[in-house]
């Protein structure tokens, strides 16, 4: 099926290069780390559309850099959490039994947009062994992005927010925004704030063996990221950069000052 022309045809559609100077306009340049939510569909009729976009970020940073995206497949958790359509309880026994295991490079991702499944592929792509939440990235400091995910508060220290937290890493928001913002949960982690617990659950490769594996997590808020998102740009306008790539609106922001900024946001303004 092709792509639906744009509404407006007097525009030229996006490609490699005009992304290439788009990205360049925002500021990024070679050996940067990007970590990217990307919306195909935003960005207008892309010639090519997500390889093309992969393609653009990858020329960007250039092999001294990084480019890393959320691969998340949420499909695969236990069947009590299962709500979008829920399933009978009569189901739960078999599809903890019979749910496929995670597998990198087999596991499609869920939510993620065209661009996160598409780069998920690409080669010398890394993925990380999350069942739920993993990451994947290329570059020069992929595999210490994603390894040593681990399956318990894997949005915290041992996960690969962290890790381009550590690069000194930017979020690239291709037609996104806050909503969405993963880097503020590790903001979660760090902040003091009195946080429950919950079990979540799934099939993984356990020594090469398929397992339903239980770890721990924190309980998300991700309800007020706009309002944290917004605060953090009036506080510190020379952290982020905002512009266009293709039609759409596109920003970057400094990780680490978002993160460190959030920490104290959410202590001071969550009950």
């Amino acid at each position: 099926m092709s792509e639906p022309l744009p509404e407006d045809r007097s525009s030229e559609p996006v490609t490699v290069d005009s992304m290439v100077s788009d990205l360049h306009a925002l500021g990024i340049e070679t050996g940067h780390t990007l970590l990217v939510h990307g919306s195909l569909s935003s960005l207008g009729w892309v010639c090519g559309g997500a390889p093309a976009v992969v393609d653009a970020l990858q020329c960007v940073v250039g092999e001294d850099g990084n480019v890393v995206m959320p691969t998340h497949s949420p499909g695969n958790r236990d069947p009590s959490d299962m709500e979008n359509p829920p399933v009978p309880d009569s189901w739960y026994d078999t599809i903890r039994e019979q749910m496929p295991p995670y597998r990198p490079a087999v596991t499609p991702t869920q939510g993620m947009g065209a661009i996160a499944e598409c780069f998920r592929s690409y080669p010398d792509v890394h993925r990380s062994d999350h069942p739920q939440v993993s990451f994947a990235a290329w570059g020069a400091d992929a595999q210490f992005v994603t390894e040593y995910h681990s399956f318990s508060y894997s949005l915290g220290e041992e996960s690969p927010l962290a890790r381009v937290y550590d690069l000194g890493g930017d979020v690239l928001y291709l037609g996104t925004s806050y909503a969405t913002s993963t880097s503020l949960h590790l903001a979660e982690y760090r902040a003091d704030l009195d946080l429950a617990t919950e079990t979540h659950a799934g099939a993984a490769l356990v020594d090469g063996e398929r397992e339903w594996v239980q770890w721990k997590e924190i309980d998300y808020d991700d309800g007020d990221f706009p309002a944290c998102g917004e605060a953090f740009e009036s506080e510190n306008p020379d952290a982020f950069e905002t512009s266009t790539v293709g039609v759409g609106d596109a920003k970057i922001v400094s990780q680490p000052p978002l993160v460190d900024f959030a920490v104290g946001w959410f202590e001071a303004s969550r009950e």
